[in-house]
């Protein structure tokens, strides 16, 4: 009896000193584990950012190309008459809507197009049912 009592104990130790080390590395992986996923949201939130600053360059960028344009017409147009008139307007609105762009860029014009449909909601739902039957049925030809 005095043998079974020794090894009893010795296994009892083990099994707490096993328990204690599990613990420990399941303590472990999960510290790991969240140091990955904080290290992996980091970079998607760096990528996000990354692209979001490359879509918000390239507006900037159509927005020089459109006022160019503008300024073409307007040099280009005829210069008198009603028709002179209606082609300044029509240039001048051409370079007030690029340089619209390259200030806003996409974000900026994002946030004015959210704003512009919370104020017209009925309207916006329209604009967008019609480009939807537009869309479709240019589709289906």
């Amino acid at each position: 009896m005095s043998i079974t009592k020794p090894l009893s104990s010795n296994k009892s130790s083990e099994w707490t000193q096993a328990e204690e080390k599990a613990r420990q590395a399941a303590i472990d992986v999960g510290q790991m584990a969240t140091h990955a996923a904080t290290a992996v949201g980091s970079m998607a939130g760096q990528a996000a950012s990354d692209v979001g600053k490359k879509a918000d360059d390239l507006t900037a960028s159509a927005g020089v190309g459109i006022q160019g344009l503008g300024d073409r017409i307007s040099k280009n147009g005829p210069q008198g008459g009603m028709l002179g008139t209606a082609t300044q307007a029509v240039a001048k609105s051409v370079v007030d809507g690029g340089a619209y762009l390259e200030d806003a860029k996409l974000s900026g014009f994002a946030e004015d197009m959210t704003q512009l449909i919370r104020r017209n909601p009925i309207p916006a739902v329209m604009i967008a049912i019609g480009l939807g039957w537009i869309i479709a049925s240019r589709m289906r030809s």
